[in-house]
């Protein structure tokens, strides 16, 4: 094991996101641009498509973080069949869910249940499909609505909160069904659909459109939430959720339902782009 991954390990992962927590919240000026304009140069972030263009206007780190963009900027793919990228970002890894398994990288995988942290949940999607979007730092980091869905119920799994860059999902076994995250469990009309936002060092906060803050606090155990009869209802390139600080979304489907398309890992990905065809009734 290298020093690098050791270190991943031996770290006090939800200190360290707390404090971060707290510095990306910081509203003193001279402090809170600093960090903006040194994100910006560091990481190359285009500002173009922002609602507000200028880094330094945003009250603090986060809000930077999570910017809105101009309206019409992410249209949804023109053919109505056709499910969407949730995320700006990169392809981690998509394709096939085998025998309940996940591809995490070479010679790394973990199982649907273990992701989702229930046997039953998982068990439509044993063969069906999945993708993995990593938003980096430089990334717009709202999180979208592949297909039109109601939701069903909400999981909080506690967890770790390693690095989910390209070399942590390398490096750590079962990456993904490890850290902290917040399971989406959602009914369509092709059946059941699953959107896993997965925390990470320093960039654990997640936000839902339908109950603010969900992370932090962050969970000693399982917290399930029950969603049904609560009519909520969000359409196809909708916001439902955003990462205070980056991460990975992954998405589950059954296997029937829909055929996702062939991606390289480490394509770019934009909201609303082509993910893949559902096939209607």
């Amino acid at each position: 094991m290298s020093p690098k991954v050791m270190l991943q390990y031996l770290l006090p992962h939800r200190l360290l996101s707390r404090l971060a927590y707290g510095v990306a919240r910081t509203r003193t000026p001279w402090f809170k641009n600093w960090l903006i304009q040194l994100v910006v140069r560091k990481f190359n972030v285009d500002m173009a498509d922002a609602a507000d263009p200028v880094p330094t206007n945003y009250l603090h780190f986060n809000a930077f973080f999570t910017r809105a963009l101009k309206p019409g900027v992410r249209p949804a793919d023109p053919d109505a069949s056709a499910l969407v990228m949730p995320a700006d970002g990169k392809i981690s890894q998509a394709g096939r869910i085998e025998a309940g398994r996940i591809f995490q990288a070479k010679g790394q995988s973990f199982t649907a249940a273990e992701l989702l942290g229930n046997e039953a949940m998982a068990a439509p999607y044993a063969d069906g499909w999945f993708a993995n979007i990593y938003l980096s730092p430089r990334d717009y980091h709202r999180v979208h609505m592949p297909w039109s869905g109601t939701l069903v119920e909400t999981l909080h799994v506690p967890g770790r909160l390693f690095t989910v860059s390209p070399w942590g999902v390398q490096a750590i076994p079962r990456l993904f069904a490890r850290n902290e995250r917040l399971v989406c469990h959602f009914e369509t009309e092709f059946g059941p659909m699953c959107s896993v936002m997965v925390g990470a060092l320093l960039v654990s906060g997640v936000e839902s459109v339908w109950n603010g803050e969900e992370i932090p606090p962050y969970a000693h155990r399982p917290v399930r939430r029950d969603w049904r009869g609560q009519g909520i209802t969000l359409d196809r390139c909708a916001e439902m959720a955003r990462f205070n600080y980056g991460s990975t979304v992954v998405l589950l489907f059954p296997r029937d339902a829909v055929q996702l398309d062939s991606f390289a890992t480490e394509t770019l990905t934009r909201v609303g782009q082509r993910l893949g065809q559902v096939h209607r009734a």
